[in-house]
């Protein structure tokens, strides 16, 4: 008799939604993904259809229970990892005015710096863990307000977009503790509504979804759904987190001193607490994952998109040597980048070509190369650009170093961990050991753990070690280190003294560039 029990992790994310269906002990069965558009009409727009992505999450769903050719009344749960700081204004009949605004929709940059300055921001990230940027909901619903004043006045709830997949499915509104800390609207301590924050925001308490435990599930599924997926009304749908926090849990960092740092397109470092804990400074987020882990940590905008950038702006003619050869374009920068010494003989680049979120949260700053002689190459450059995204990593490690102390493990995740020089360059930059854990589709599987301990199936998440190896490890290299520790206080403080000029620099980019 077949008494093996199954689990489905769906990761709503920015740019596609997946589903991994997994079987005891963390096998994977089968996983479908489906991408949607971003719409992003002029530079400070990011936006999505949340209808598009809700067809995708039932059709993930959908696919990855037929791929995997099981019984899906043996499905125990489903659980839900999200992207975080989304927003939709919904009308009182419960139809969205907007589409879905993303996190790295850009136009509440103005009042992210009136809150920040004029609004006590300062006070309300400390109480929220979510800093004063564009990015956060706060920020948004503040600009709506003020800018958008009919289209604010028309709604009836701001949500975000899992809180919408949720509306959808069971007909009722509510927000996970993960996501509901990353709104700055959400009271750590209280795990409630901050009364600040809603007053800053112009709105009360019902304008936004009941605030539940991660562990909170909802049974009822809808019934056209049901049989559209081919699940049992009554399978448990389990709230969970965001996709951050999840990915932590996913790749077993979740132990004191276990620091993950993930570079795919942006990148993030995060590490696990057992209480909320904030930065004087404003300079780190903290988002709940369960009410016993908390996440802190810094997002950069600038990761992988830089290296895209090098080989989109800087590379045709290596791209097309690799076209000739069939090899990845990306495997030969690196081989390029890896005949240049560290340090890229004392040329530094800054990789602020988006903005950047930690640990500057300056929306304006704008990338540069600083030390650029007539002795460098385009191989300089191209190394540059790779330890620019390491160095900015590390000054985020820097800030979260000053709250948490020294990590004693990194754990390496996301695109840059396939680049040999990449592990190594993380592993001499932030002199420490660095693990790339075997982890399949992180927020899934953290989000699927967090829904066994939901149900009771887990005592605890120390099932986690059994679940995530490893596939590489790096140790520092001493005279790389030596070197990188000459390099770093270089690099922070040029791009603090920089700081001042980038408001400037992007006035002129607005006026002159067509």
């Amino acid at each position: 008799m077949d008494n093996i029990s199954y689990y489905l992790g769906v990761d709503i994310g920015t740019t596609s939604t997946k589903a991994v269906l997994y079987k005891d002990k963390g096998t994977v069965i089968s996983m479908h993904h489906v991408e949607y558009p971003l719409y992003s009409p002029t530079p400070s727009v990011a936006e999505q259809d949340p209808d598009e992505i809700f067809r995708a999450v039932v059709e993930t769903i959908k696919v990855a229970i037929s791929k995997g050719e099981i019984d899906s009344k043996k499905i125990k749960l489903v659980s839900f990892s999200s992207a975080m700081h989304s927003i939709i204004a919904m009308s009182g009949e419960n139809k969205p005015l907007t589409r879905c605004i993303t996190w790295a929709d850009s136009r509440a940059t103005a009042w992210a710096e009136t809150i920040k300055n004029d609004l006590n921001g300062l006070a309300i990230y400390r109480r929220t863990g979510t800093p004063v940027h564009p990015m956060s909901p706060l920020c948004k619903i503040t600009w709506m307000r003020h800018d958008k004043p009919e289209l604010f006045n028309q709604t009836s709830k701001f949500i975000g977009i899992k809180e919408y997949v949720f509306y959808k499915l069971f007909g009722k509104y509510v927000i996970d503790y993960s996501i509901a800390s990353a709104t700055g609207m959400f009271n750590l301590e209280q795990l409630a509504w901050d009364a600040e924050a809603l007053e800053v925001a112009g709105i009360s308490r019902d304008k936004l979804a009941e605030p539940v435990p991660t562990t909170y599930y909802l049974t009822g599924l809808k019934q056209p759904f049901a049989t559209e997926l081919g699940l049992p009304a009554e399978t448990p749908f389990i709230v969970g987190a965001s996709d951050g926090v999840l990915s932590n849990l996913g790749v077993n960092a979740i132990d004191p001193g276990v620091v993950a740092v993930t570079i795919g397109t942006s990148g993030a470092i995060r590490t696990v607490t057992d209480r909320p804990v904030t930065d004087p400074k404003g300079r780190i987020f903290c988002y709940a994952l369960t009410e016993n882990h908390w996440v802190v940590g810094g997002p950069v905008n600038n990761g992988g998109m830089t290296f895209r950038w090098v080989r989109d702006q800087l590379a045709s003619s290596e791209v097309e040597t690799a076209k000739r050869l069939g090899i990845d374009p990306y495997e030969v920068l690196t081989k390029i980048a890896s005949r240049v010494a560290p340090g890229a003989d004392g040329l530094i680049f800054h990789p602020y070509l988006a903005g950047e979120r930690a640990p500057l949260w300056n929306a304006h700053a704008r990338g540069s190369f600083f030390g650029l002689g007539l002795h460098h190459k385009k191989e300089h450059m191209i190394r540059a650009v790779l330890e620019g995204v390491i160095l900015n990593l590390y000054s985020v490690l820097l800030a979260l170093q000053e709250i948490i102390g020294v990590p004693t493990k990194i754990q390496a995740t996301g695109g840059f961990a396939r680049s040999e020089l990449w592990r190594q360059m993380m592993a001499d930059i932030f002199n420490q050991e660095v693990v790339v854990p075997e982890s399949f589709e992180s927020s899934c599987l953290g989000a699927v753990v967090l829904g066994m301990y939901a149900l009771g199936e887990i005592e605890d998440f120390s099932i986690m070690s059994e679940l995530v190896g490893s596939t590489h490890t790096h140790q520092p290299i001493e005279s790389n280190v030596e070197i990188y520790n000459d390099l770093t206080p270089i690099y922070i403080r040029v791009s603090r003294v920089l700081e001042n000029e980038y408001g400037p620099i992007t006035s002129f980019q607005e006026k002159w560039i067509k």
